[in-house]
Protein backbone atom coordinates (compact mmCIF):
# COMPACT_ATOMS: atom_id res chain seq x y z
CA UNK A 1 0.00 0.00 0.00
CA UNK A 2 1.62 3.77 -1.14
CA UNK A 3 2.24 5.65 1.69
CA UNK A 4 2.55 8.93 -0.56
CA UNK A 5 0.32 12.02 0.88
CA UNK A 6 -2.61 13.34 -1.47
CA UNK A 7 -2.08 16.67 -2.66
CA UNK A 8 -4.42 17.98 -4.49
CA UNK A 9 -2.90 21.21 -7.19
CA UNK A 10 -5.55 23.42 -8.69
CA UNK A 11 -3.67 25.43 -11.42
CA UNK A 12 -4.37 26.03 -15.01
CA UNK A 13 -0.70 25.96 -15.79
CA UNK A 14 -0.17 22.60 -17.30
CA UNK A 15 3.80 22.85 -17.07
CA UNK A 16 3.37 23.38 -13.33
CA UNK A 17 1.18 20.68 -12.44
CA UNK A 18 3.15 18.47 -14.05
CA UNK A 19 6.72 19.64 -13.20
CA UNK A 20 5.35 19.41 -9.19
CA UNK A 21 3.49 15.79 -10.13
CA UNK A 22 7.10 14.42 -11.04
CA UNK A 23 9.24 16.63 -8.31
CA UNK A 24 6.38 14.81 -5.63
CA UNK A 25 6.91 11.50 -7.27
CA UNK A 26 10.99 11.89 -6.99
CA UNK A 27 10.47 12.97 -3.28
CA UNK A 28 7.77 9.48 -2.54
CA UNK A 29 6.86 11.75 0.05
CA UNK A 30 3.62 13.24 -1.75
CA UNK A 31 1.03 12.26 -4.73
CA UNK A 32 0.38 15.43 -6.49
CA UNK A 33 -3.41 15.00 -8.36
CA UNK A 34 -4.02 17.96 -10.59
CA UNK A 35 -7.29 20.02 -11.67
CA UNK A 36 -6.63 23.07 -14.42
CA UNK A 37 -10.12 24.57 -13.33
CA UNK A 38 -12.18 25.33 -9.32
CA UNK A 39 -14.88 22.99 -10.92
CA UNK A 40 -12.29 20.37 -11.86
CA UNK A 41 -11.35 20.80 -8.41
CA UNK A 42 -14.72 20.45 -7.22
CA UNK A 43 -14.67 16.93 -8.78
CA UNK A 44 -12.71 15.91 -7.28
CA UNK A 45 -13.04 16.91 -4.00
CA UNK A 46 -17.12 15.85 -4.64
CA UNK A 47 -16.95 12.36 -3.10
CA UNK A 48 -17.15 12.10 0.98
CA UNK A 49 -14.42 9.44 0.46
CA UNK A 50 -12.02 12.28 -1.13
CA UNK A 51 -8.91 12.81 1.04
CA UNK A 52 -6.36 15.25 0.11
CA UNK A 53 -3.50 16.49 2.98
CA UNK A 54 -2.71 19.53 1.37
CA UNK A 55 -4.13 22.12 -1.57
CA UNK A 56 -2.05 24.48 -3.51
CA UNK A 57 -4.34 26.45 -5.02
CA UNK A 58 -3.65 29.40 -8.00
CA UNK A 59 -5.11 32.17 -7.20
CA UNK A 60 -5.95 33.51 -10.69
CA UNK A 61 -8.33 30.34 -12.33
CA UNK A 62 -9.81 30.45 -15.51
CA UNK A 63 -13.38 29.75 -13.78
CA UNK A 64 -12.41 32.01 -10.65
CA UNK A 65 -10.46 33.30 -8.32
CA UNK A 66 -8.23 31.24 -6.10
CA UNK A 67 -9.27 33.13 -2.71
CA UNK A 68 -12.74 33.11 -3.07
CA UNK A 69 -12.69 29.51 -4.04
CA UNK A 70 -10.31 29.07 -0.83
CA UNK A 71 -13.08 30.96 1.54
CA UNK A 72 -15.92 28.70 -0.20
CA UNK A 73 -13.62 25.48 0.76
CA UNK A 74 -13.68 26.71 3.86
CA UNK A 75 -17.24 27.26 4.26
CA UNK A 76 -17.77 23.97 3.03
CA UNK A 77 -16.17 22.46 6.30
CA UNK A 78 -12.55 21.87 4.66
CA UNK A 79 -10.02 21.75 7.21
CA UNK A 80 -6.87 20.58 5.63
CA UNK A 81 -4.44 23.19 4.65
CA UNK A 82 -4.51 25.39 1.78
CA UNK A 83 -1.68 27.42 0.50
CA UNK A 84 -1.87 29.99 -2.06
CA UNK A 85 0.18 30.17 -5.27
CA UNK A 86 0.26 33.55 -6.74
CA UNK A 87 2.56 35.50 -9.14
CA UNK A 88 2.50 38.50 -6.58
CA UNK A 89 3.92 39.14 -3.00
CA UNK A 90 2.29 42.02 -2.31
CA UNK A 91 0.66 42.55 1.02
CA UNK A 92 -2.48 43.38 -0.02
CA UNK A 93 -3.15 40.10 -1.80
CA UNK A 94 -1.55 38.15 1.11
CA UNK A 95 -3.78 39.52 3.60
CA UNK A 96 -6.66 38.92 1.26
CA UNK A 97 -5.50 35.18 0.93
CA UNK A 98 -4.84 34.59 4.45
CA UNK A 99 -8.43 36.00 5.29
CA UNK A 100 -9.78 33.87 3.07
CA UNK A 101 -9.25 30.85 4.92
CA UNK A 102 -5.15 30.31 3.53
CA UNK A 103 -2.85 28.94 5.77
CA UNK A 104 0.43 30.14 3.72
CA UNK A 105 0.85 31.79 0.71
CA UNK A 106 3.56 31.47 -1.72
CA UNK A 107 4.96 34.00 -4.61
CA UNK A 108 5.90 32.29 -7.99
CA UNK A 109 8.33 31.80 -9.19
CA UNK A 110 9.18 29.25 -6.14
CA UNK A 111 11.94 26.83 -4.87
CA UNK A 112 10.48 23.01 -4.76
CA UNK A 113 12.06 22.46 -1.35
CA UNK A 114 10.98 25.86 0.16
CA UNK A 115 7.27 24.52 -1.22
CA UNK A 116 7.79 21.30 0.85
CA UNK A 117 9.14 23.17 4.02
CA UNK A 118 6.45 24.77 4.01
CA UNK A 119 3.86 21.76 2.72
CA UNK A 120 5.33 20.09 5.93
CA UNK A 121 5.11 22.87 8.43
CA UNK A 122 1.81 23.03 7.55
CA UNK A 123 0.72 19.62 8.10
CA UNK A 124 2.86 19.10 11.37
CA UNK A 125 0.77 21.69 12.49
CA UNK A 126 -2.92 19.87 11.02
CA UNK A 127 -1.91 16.82 12.56
CA UNK A 128 -2.06 17.94 15.90
CA UNK A 129 -5.59 18.86 15.93
CA UNK A 130 -8.48 17.00 15.22
CA UNK A 131 -9.86 18.35 12.21
CA UNK A 132 -7.29 16.14 10.63
CA UNK A 133 -8.05 12.70 8.56
CA UNK A 134 -5.41 10.14 8.74
CA UNK A 135 -5.17 6.77 6.73
CA UNK A 136 -5.09 3.84 9.15
CA UNK A 137 -5.05 0.33 6.99
CA UNK A 138 -8.27 0.53 4.88
CA UNK A 139 -10.04 3.31 6.76
CA UNK A 140 -9.84 6.80 6.71
CA UNK A 141 -9.72 7.74 10.43
CA UNK A 142 -11.34 11.22 11.65
CA UNK A 143 -10.86 11.81 14.97
CA UNK A 144 -13.22 14.86 15.29
CA UNK A 145 -15.97 12.66 13.83
CA UNK A 146 -15.32 10.02 16.17
CA UNK A 147 -15.05 7.46 12.77
CA UNK A 148 -13.08 5.03 11.15
CA UNK A 149 -14.63 4.93 7.55
CA UNK A 150 -13.56 1.87 5.01
CA UNK A 151 -14.08 4.00 1.62
CA UNK A 152 -14.66 0.87 -0.74
CA UNK A 153 -17.92 0.00 1.16
CA UNK A 154 -18.51 3.13 3.21
CA UNK A 155 -18.93 1.46 6.29
CA UNK A 156 -18.44 3.28 9.75
CA UNK A 157 -17.10 1.99 12.92
CA UNK A 158 -18.06 4.96 15.57
CA UNK A 159 -15.50 5.62 18.09
CA UNK A 160 -15.26 6.45 21.59
CA UNK A 161 -13.45 9.47 22.97
CA UNK A 162 -10.58 7.54 24.66
CA UNK A 163 -10.24 4.63 21.07
CA UNK A 164 -9.80 8.34 19.71
CA UNK A 165 -7.31 9.21 21.65
CA UNK A 166 -5.56 5.62 21.54
CA UNK A 167 -5.19 5.96 17.73
CA UNK A 168 -4.42 8.94 17.10
CA UNK A 169 -1.04 8.20 19.92
CA UNK A 170 -0.54 5.12 18.20
CA UNK A 171 -0.58 6.36 14.76
CA UNK A 172 1.80 9.07 15.48
CA UNK A 173 3.96 6.70 16.79
CA UNK A 174 4.42 5.72 13.43
CA UNK A 175 4.62 1.57 13.15
CA UNK A 176 6.18 1.68 16.53
CA UNK A 177 5.74 0.47 19.94
CA UNK A 178 4.09 2.03 22.47
CA UNK A 179 4.59 1.12 26.22
CA UNK A 180 1.49 0.43 28.29
CA UNK A 181 2.70 3.76 30.47
CA UNK A 182 2.64 6.01 28.05
CA UNK A 183 -0.29 4.98 26.78
CA UNK A 184 -2.23 5.78 30.21
CA UNK A 185 -0.10 9.03 30.66
CA UNK A 186 -0.69 9.90 27.05
CA UNK A 187 -4.73 9.31 26.90
CA UNK A 188 -5.61 9.79 31.15
CA UNK A 189 -2.72 11.81 32.24
CA UNK A 190 -1.41 11.05 35.49
CA UNK A 191 -4.55 9.63 36.94
CA UNK A 192 -3.35 7.09 39.98
CA UNK A 193 -6.84 5.58 40.13
CA UNK A 194 -6.06 4.36 36.66
CA UNK A 195 -4.93 0.90 36.10
CA UNK A 196 -2.75 -1.14 33.23
CA UNK A 197 -6.39 -3.41 33.14
CA UNK A 198 -8.59 0.13 32.24
CA UNK A 199 -6.26 0.23 29.24
CA UNK A 200 -6.29 -3.27 28.43
CA UNK A 201 -9.89 -3.15 28.55
CA UNK A 202 -10.79 -0.08 26.11
CA UNK A 203 -8.06 -2.11 23.83
CA UNK A 204 -9.99 -5.14 23.62
CA UNK A 205 -12.94 -3.23 23.16
CA UNK A 206 -11.21 -1.20 19.94
CA UNK A 207 -10.13 -5.07 19.04
CA UNK A 208 -13.53 -6.06 18.42
CA UNK A 209 -14.77 -3.50 16.43
CA UNK A 210 -11.80 -3.71 13.75
CA UNK A 211 -9.87 -6.81 13.81
CA UNK A 212 -11.24 -9.66 11.69
CA UNK A 213 -10.49 -11.50 14.87
CA UNK A 214 -10.10 -10.00 18.11
CA UNK A 215 -8.39 -13.31 19.19
CA UNK A 216 -5.86 -12.68 16.50
CA UNK A 217 -5.34 -9.44 16.55
CA UNK A 218 -3.42 -8.25 13.21
CA UNK A 219 -4.15 -4.40 13.30
CA UNK A 220 -3.60 -3.24 16.94
CA UNK A 221 -0.73 -5.46 18.32
CA UNK A 222 0.50 -6.24 21.52
CA UNK A 223 4.14 -6.17 21.24
CA UNK A 224 6.85 -6.20 24.20
CA UNK A 225 4.98 -4.60 27.20
CA UNK A 226 3.27 -2.31 24.35
CA UNK A 227 1.04 -1.90 21.17
CA UNK A 228 1.66 -1.55 18.48
CA UNK A 229 -0.91 0.02 15.56
CA UNK A 230 0.35 -1.80 12.35
CA UNK A 231 -1.49 -0.11 9.06
CA UNK A 232 -0.71 -3.32 6.93
CA UNK A 233 -2.79 -5.39 9.22
CA UNK A 234 -6.17 -7.29 8.03
CA UNK A 235 -9.18 -5.53 9.10
CA UNK A 236 -12.59 -6.22 9.07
Amino acid sequence: MSTERPILVIDDDTALRLTLAEQFAEDSEFHAVGAATLEEADENLRSEAARFDTVLLDVGMPDGDGRDYCAKLRRQGHKMPIIMLTGSDEESDVVRGLNAGANDYIAKPFRMQELLARIRNQLRSFESSDDAVFTIGPYLFRPAAKVLQHPATNRRIHLTSKEVALLKFLHRADNQTVQRQDLLNEVWGYNTGVTTHTLETHVYRLRQKIEVNPCDPRFLVTHRNGYRLNPEGAVA
